[in-house]
């Protein structure tokens, strides 16, 4: 019991640390784009790894794809905030403590309920700030992680690559 304990709280303090040292090397973190499609894989990472607080993602999704091949940045920046949304995911798999029961709360995790994999799959697809708590609500459900990546990267990658190639017609 106490070693399960550890486990929940190990996750939020992870969580919480990655998104606090995110916001604090913000500056420093923006010179990764001098380092191409690898640069905008670890900018998109870091930038879905704050939990609720947004991150400049979009920008950086738009601005290469009018650099490189829109496509691949698409699918570059979608593989990075994949990873980058386990911060979520964790914070909720560590426990209900994060998370307050709100209306939004209730809506989406009786989306969650219904079809979890569509729920995941259209929050992630849509900007919007909802799908953290879409990600920490996962975790609280104890959803198979294996299907929320999936789901998360099939959304990221329908929007990332519509705002790429939107951003390699715009230049």
């Amino acid at each position: 019991m106490k070693k399960e304990k550890l486990t929940k709280y190990g996750f939020i303090v992870l969580s919480l640390l990655i998104s606090g040292g995110i916001i604090y090397f913000r500056n420093d973190l923006a010179n990764l784009k001098e380092f191409g499609l690898l640069g905008i894989f670890f900018i998109s990472i870091l930038g879905n790894a704050t939990i609720v607080i947004p991150a400049p993602v979009v920008v950086t999704a738009f601005v290469g794809g009018s650099v490189f091949n829109p496509y691949l940045v698409g699918v570059i920046t979608a593989a990075g905030a994949t990873i980058g949304e386990l911060t979520g995911f964790l914070a909720g798999h560590g426990g209900t403590a994060v998370v307050k029961e709100t209306k939004k709360y209730k809506k989406i995790k009786k989306w969650m309920h219904k079809s979890g994999f569509l729920t995941i799959s259209v929050l992630a697809a849509i900007p919007n700030p909802l799908f953290d708590l879409a990600g920490i609500i996962s975790g609280v459900t104890k959803y198979p992680l294996y299907k929320f990546l999936t789901a998360t990267f099939i959304g990221k990658t329908i929007k990332f690559v519509t705002i790429a190639v939107i951003g390699s017609l715009a230049f």
